[in-house]
């Protein structure tokens, strides 16, 4: 269990919970972006416009050909195309994860003193001391905050995780959480090789090249997105990529991500028993950008809470150099990323995103 404690006023469900009417300033998203910012149920009922797709996995290793071929197609047409979208008969039981679900309900539920207890030190949130219970501070040169607590964790390789950090309140979370990490862990590596195989690679070798089944590490983020009394002025996340290699995201039904996809935001509706699934920076990379990894955001509203459970797979830090795969390079296709190892990538985002914000 984790000691370090923070005062329970830090938390955005105890500011949520006091009853104020109007967020802090710290809270108050800048005004270029605020024009874009609207109700998500509303937004969420738009039916015209370009849709995140649904990819139907059912036939993902089916013995017949064509079946196989078409669901393989989709599942690489839609990550170049979007880099995001929403998998069903992915292959993980509706009650494993009814109980994933229910076992972070449970544990955001308990009261924020409770939470403490598994507190992380969330002064380093870019440090690497980041597993426990926290919330997003300031990391920009505008001082902006996002309207969100976290629960966060390594999952798998089981062997690497630190469970001191897990929660035995709930009694089902670390059971729940751990199967759930297995099975996802089977899932990737279902989905890596179909990414492969459309790179003209032979099967197994993105997987390799992220890490394989020893060095792929699946961290489980659970986003808490407390009612807001001013969703119009704030966002749960602000707009980024994932760095990851793929991302891998339940929610409890309430809408809240929007995706940029030609220049405008859309967002993604609710799609009962699914996985949403993005292709991260990682992946593009490895691909030269024949897949996409899509900047995304997190609205929030003030009528119902909203948490959502993702599971980034990420390579080793320092012992993989992620660049363009020689196969994807050509005369006419030059390399678009440098060389960096993962955790050089990150910095450089960081980095990136600093200087942005310090110059508008």
């Amino acid at each position: 269990m984790m000691s370090t404690v923070a005062a329970p006023s830090s938390r955005v469900e105890s500011l949520a919970s006091s009853g104020i009417q109007a967020i802090p300033r710290e809270y108050v998203r800048p005004k270029e972006e605020l024009a874009s910012i609207g109700n998500v149920f509303e937004e969420e009922k738009k039916d015209e416009g370009p849709q995140v797709p649904t990819i139907d996995l059912k036939d993902l290793e089916a013995e017949d050909e064509k079946a196989r071929q078409r669901c393989h197609h989709a599942l690489k047409k839609a990550s170049m195309e979007w880099g995001v979208m929403h998998l069903v008969n992915h292959g993980i039981s509706d009650e494993l994860i009814n109980r994933v679900k229910a076992a972070g309900d449970a544990f955001f539920n308990l009261p924020v003193e409770e939470k403490e207890k598994y507190a992380n030190d969330h002064d380093s949130n870019y440090t690497g001391k980041i597993q426990g219970y926290g919330s997003k501070l300031a990391n920009n040169a505008s001082g902006q905050r996002e309207w969100e607590d976290y629960f966060f964790h390594l999952a798998f390789p089981e062997e690497k995780r630190d469970m001191s950090i897990w929660p035995t309140t709930p009694a089902d979370y670390i059971p729940a959480t751990s199967e759930y990490a297995r099975q996802l862990r089977g899932l990737a590596t279902k989905v890596l090789s179909v990414l492969s195989l459309g790179l003209g690679l032979e099967e197994g070798r993105l997987e390799k090249e992220v890490g394989g089944m020893e060095e792929l590490l699946l961290q489980m983020k659970i986003n808490y997105y407390p009612k807001c009394p001013q969703p119009e002025l704030a966002l749960g996340v602000e707009a980024h990529t994932d760095v990851s290699a793929l991302t891998f995201i339940l929610h409890n039904m309430v809408p809240g991500l929007q995706l940029f996809y030609e220049d405008k935001w859309v967002t993604a509706k609710c799609v009962p028993n699914s996985i949403i699934m993005h292709i991260g920076d990682t992946i593009e990379i490895l691909s030269n950008g024949k897949y996409k990894s899509i900047l995304h955001r997190g609205l929030v509203n003030k009528e119902k809470v909203r948490i959502s459970w993702a599971v980034f797979c990420e390579p080793p830090k320092e012992k993989i150099i992620l660049k363009p795969l020689p196969e994807t390079v050509t005369e006419y296709q030059p390399p678009l990323f440098e060389p960096r190892t993962f955790s050089q990538h990150i910095q450089y985002k960081l980095f990136k995103k600093t200087k942005q914000l310090a110059s508008n």
